[in-house]
């Protein structure tokens, strides 16, 4: 018995020596999805989209998937959506979804790795699949963003579809037809094929371009030609929660007509046969911004035309999207470039595809006069001012915000200041006016960004594909338009962390960036449209109407004084809270002034802080650099 036993103990060592007994292996993945594949898939696709039930918000999708061999197949729903950089395919609100082939039932099995992935098994015989779903919209803010209300609706047909693995995108034909309430009227660029009653059926497409053409539809609709005459249709399609929102005076209707002017001067080439503007004014509608080829998606407030004179946020919006049919759209990011719509993206580039388009968006509008020059250049200094304090800088690179998308895609997050968030848009910004002002001053004025845009992205007038660009494509062209080391100068800015962000432009251009205690006309709008006191380059916070802490800046006096975005202000200096009386305690302490003293209320917590700042109240603005030439200025000039 002693000898069985240490025959035990021995096994028992042996097998702890090669290891724990629970040391599971991984089970073996499921064979992988077919890959895209570059050839003609065979017959038309239909998708009927039924969007007349307004009470449930619920779009009703028929589909028909032509076949033509039994045995497995495999259906995918958009996953990487363009525009959004992200695999957001909103798959959670597809539902209720039946297979049938000849009238009878077709199983369907999702991928355990691959969930936007569906496996089906074509019987014999079949020569179509027959689909019923429905995409359930948000019916609470709770669930996301309102995507049809009463007076309208947003159609994205990503949302609304699933297609055949093993094609690229641009191979699959589909002919889509979209019902709608009574009397609704709807803009895409989509082309109808025929009317009847409220059904349209739309001319055959790509799934590809399906894609990338959405619908607005609405009660309350308006149609403006934005270039009359001109060589393709570029056409302004509006609705709005109420029908006097659709009042469009004159003077603001030339201002949008002088943008496609502009653009038209910037880039010398369409690669479009028509564009359509498609644009919500609405506070119950989910906002947009979405560049498409031949049409943007874009939300605006339901008074953008009837307060023209006094509200000057956004005012972009337009001109940022319509950018993107040449940089992003036409010409795009290799990397970002996929065969079809569940292929991974990869976002190194956006600092080109966004960056460069943010900037243009910010000198289009002014060119176009949607801004004043002063108006352009208050902007800028809020712009260069937040970026020139955000702490993040120290420990992450711009380069590795180009993965934001992916990362945080678009949720609130605690720390902004430090985390960072899609920074490639401003901070890109301030990238390419270092490089347009370097351009122009090397250059002797003679060349510019200007010379840039139109070399790289208007190419190839008329064509209405894409070209692809890779960071070497991008270094070429700038030493083509003048010679430089561009690819040190752009990694640089790019790969390297500074507690200072990229400002050399601005004084290249003539303007210096100072702060004094009054806000300029940019900045009360800012602050009037947000319902926010915004005391960001002061005490370090942004503080809304009822006192709430919305933003804290990395290590300023807020966040020195314990506090977050979970704090209520309840009192300034023993006063209840009051924006004004905030600022004025603020101001009181320039010059060793007395410190502000907050009452607080973090959760059941109730407690006094005193703030350890003493610098009065700042606001940001550009100062005119005396001797230098105002090369800003030319950059915003009308052409």
């Amino acid at each position: 018995m002693l000898r069985n036993l240490c025959v035990l103990l021995l096994l028992s060592r042996l097998t702890y020596a090669q290891g724990p007994r629970g040391a599971p292996q991984p089970a073996p993945m499921p064979a992988a999805i077919e890959a895209p594949r570059d050839v003609p898939y065979p017959g038309v696709m239909r998708l009927d989209v039924d969007a007349t039930d307004l009470d449930r918000r619920i779009y009703r999708i028929r589909q028909t998937i032509p076949v033509n061999k039994t045995g497995p197949m495999v259906l995918l729903y958009p996953r990487w959506i363009p525009g959004t950089h992200s695999p957001d395919g909103p798959l959670y609100n597809y539902a209720g979804l039946k297979i049938t082939s000849a009238g009878k039932p077709v199983k369907w099995a999702r991928d355990t790795a691959d969930v936007y992935a569906f496996h089906v098994e074509v019987p014999s015989g079949a020569n179509a699949l027959n689909i019923e779903a429905q995409y359930l919209t948000p019916v609470e803010s709770s669930q996301g963003g309102a995507a049809i209300t009463r007076e309208m609706l947003r159609l994205n047909w990503y949302a609304a579809a699933l297609y055949p693995a093993g094609h690229f995108a641009r191979q699959i034909q589909v002919e889509a037809s979209l019902t709608l309430p009574p009397g609704w009227e709807f803009g895409t660029a989509l082309e109808p094929a025929s009317t009847a009653g409220t059904v349209t059926v739309f001319k055959t497409v790509s799934f590809e371009t399906l894609v990338d053409s959405p619908v607005i539809a609405g009660k309350h609709f308006k149609k403006i030609d934005l270039d009359p005459g001109g060589r393709s249709r570029v056409t302004l399609n509006v609705m709005a929660d109420e029908p006097d929102f659709l009042n469009v005076a004159p003077k603001v209707l030339e201002i949008h007509k002088e943008l496609v002017k502009q653009a038209d001067k910037l880039y010398g080439a369409r690669h479009f046969d028509h564009y359509d503007f498609l644009l919500s004014l609405s506070d119950r509608l989910a906002t947009a911004g979405i560049e498409h080829q031949r049409s943007s998606d874009n939300g605006a407030e339901p008074k953008y035309f009837t307060t023209w004179d006094t509200a000057l946020i956004s005012r972009d919006l337009l001109a940022h999207e319509y950018n993107h049919s040449w940089n992003g759209k036409y010409r795009r990011p290799a990397d970002l470039w996929t065969p079809n719509f569940n292929e991974p993206m990869r976002d190194s580039l956006l600092w080109v595809y966004e960056g460069q388009t943010q900037y243009y968006g910010q000198v289009l509008h002014a060119r176009a006069g949607f801004v004043t020059r002063q108006q352009a250049l208050d902007g800028l200094a809020t712009t260069a001012a937040a970026y020139d304090v955000r702490a993040g800088r120290t420990w992450r690179n711009l380069q590795d915000t180009t993965n934001d998308p992916i990362i945080a895609r678009r949720r609130a997050i605690p720390w902004t200041s430090w985390q960072r968030s899609e920074d490639y848009y401003q901070e890109g910004l301030l990238l390419w006016l270092e490089v347009d002002t370097l351009i122009r001053q090397r250059s002797g004025n003679r060349r510019s960004l200007d010379t840039f845009a139109r070399a790289f992205f208007g190419v190839n007038d008329g064509d209405w594909g894409q070209m692809t660009y890779t960071f070497e494509d991008v270094v070429s062209a700038l030493n083509a338009i003048e010679p430089y080391d561009w690819a040190t100068f752009l990694r640089a800015r790019l790969d390297e962390t500074s507690p200072r962000a990229p400002l050399d432009g601005f004084e290249r251009g003539g303007y210096r960036l100072i702060y004094t205690e009054t806000p300029t006309d940019f900045a009360k709008a800012n602050e009037s449209r947000r319902k926010v006191t915004d005391l960001t380059f002061s005490i370090g916070a942004v503080i809304d109407s009822t006192g709430k802490i919305t933003s804290v800046m990395w290590d300023g006096p807020i966040f020195r004084a314990g506090l977050a975005s979970d704090g209520q202000i309840v009192a300034v200096n023993n006063i209840a809270f009051d924006g004004e009386k905030l600022k004025a305690a603020v101001k009181g302490t320039k010059e060793n002034g007395p410190a502000v003293e907050l009452l607080v209320k973090q959760g059941d917590l109730y407690r006094t802080v005193r703030l350890d700042y003493h610098g009065g109240l700042r606001y940001p603005r550009l100062e005119r650099i005396n001797g230098t030439r105002a090369l800003l200025d030319d950059i915003l000039e009308r052409r």
